[in-house]
């Protein structure tokens, strides 16, 4: 049998459906056993050429935690001043990372490097590598849903501090901060930021073209407000 028995493929649109982006945590280790199987589902993710650009860092050190978290308090500082009020009290209400919460930190890393210099499906689009990164990303969040651990990727960070802090070799970027744990309140019915007003899903009506690309529906979402009155 080639397709998915029906509730296995129910169980796989339902890991896409409930994913969530995971701020706060329990205080509740995620087992070595659960740790290895969301790593292997990262490292099963398609990549160009075959190339696997991905490395992962697991973090469990508090000092380094803490080291990271400066980080992006500083970048979560600095991204606060580029909006005006209202806007900028919103944003100073969410909270946009758990490093120091989360039992496990993840850094998945983009070799561009790895396969060079010919890898397969790369010669015109170089950034093919970090997409592929992307979706090992991808294959980790899914499989954590399934396992019921909540993930949040914190992307107010410094890059090359980052690198600095973990040691990462000058040509290897640093791609996804993630943090790893049991929810605190369990997986929202929504996406938080939609809970919190900051902006709606769009229809996927709007975002599918036919044949050519709708320029009207390219224009609408342009004008989409994202403020809530």
């Amino acid at each position: 049998m080639v397709a998915f028995t029906p509730a296995e493929r129910d169980a796989v649109y339902k890991a896409i459906y409930t994913r969530r982006d995971i701020r706060r945590f329990r205080d509740e280790p995620v087992p070595d056993a659960v740790l290895e199987r969301l790593i292997e589902a990262a490292h099963h993710a398609p990549s160009v050429g075959f190339s696997q650009p991905w490395d992962l860092i697991v973090v469990k050190d508090e000092g380094t935690k803490n080291d990271i978290a400066a980080i992006a308090e500083r970048a979560i500082a600095a991204a606060r001043e580029g909006y005006e009020e209202p806007r900028r009290s919103e944003f100073a209400d969410l909270k946009l990372e758990g490093i120091r919460e989360s039992p496990v930190n993840v850094c998945v890393t983009c070799d561009p490097t790895r396969g060079a210099p010919h890898v397969l499906g790369r010669s015109s689009m170089k950034r093919t590598d970090v997409y592929s990164t992307c979706l090992a990303v991808q294959n980790l969040w899914l499989a954590a849903r399934a396992e019921g651990v909540g993930v949040g990727w914190v992307s107010v960070l410094y890059p090359y501090e980052v690198q600095e802090v973990l040691d990462i070799p000058p040509h290897v970027k640093p791609i996804a901060y993630l943090c790893l744990g049991y929810p605190e309140d369990g997986f929202p019915e929504e996406p938080v930021l939609q809970q919190e007003g900051w902006r709606d899903r769009l229809e996927v009506e709007r975002l599918v073209h036919e044949e050519q690309w709708n320029a009207d529906r390219a224009s609408a979402d342009r004008r989409e407000p994202t403020t809530h009155s």
